[in-house]
């Protein structure tokens, strides 16, 4: 019987991501427009179809920034922030919606809650995507001590 394993990724790469995304999203804000935006919906895709690790962000992690460091201490379960990718793109999508179609109110906010998203996960390593996906977990998998 073979077993499944996950892919692991290294924490520090995520908040590395989560760094430039708050750069990407603010700039969205500061300029009022939708470009740096739809640049930012393009990472989450890839993120999501082919993995955090694929990402342009975790990619440039891999190459310039982690060689410079100590291996981590860590690794951590990949589906979690994949998931974390998935909601920051539906924000953008929603965000592009609004700004492409004139809700310009649709499009800041939408912006403004991936940007504190993004922001609380580069500054103090809460990935609040990532505890949604655990959460949803939790509810979907019945603990077998309480069910009888």
């Amino acid at each position: 019987m073979s077993e499944t394993v996950t892919p692991q990724v290294d924490p520090r790469g995520l908040r590395f991501a989560a760094a430039l995304t708050t750069v990407v999203l603010a700039l969205t804000l500061i300029l009022n427009s939708p470009w740096p935006l739809a640049i930012q919906a393009v990472v989450f895709a890839v993120s999501v179809a082919f993995g955090v690790q694929a990402s342009p962000y975790g990619l440039l992690f891999k190459r310039l920034v982690r060689p410079r460091l100590a291996p981590p201490k860590e690794l951590e379960d990949a589906a979690p922030p994949r998931f974390a990718q998935l909601v920051g793109l539906v924000f953008a999508a929603l965000g592009l919606i609004g700004y492409l179609s004139g809700a310009e109110v649709l499009g800041v906010v939408a912006t403004g809650f991936a940007l504190v998203a993004a922001f609380v996960n580069a500054a103090v390593g809460l990935c609040l995507g990532c505890e949604a996906f655990l959460l949803i977990q939790r509810i979907r998998t019945p603990n077998p001590a309480t069910t009888n």
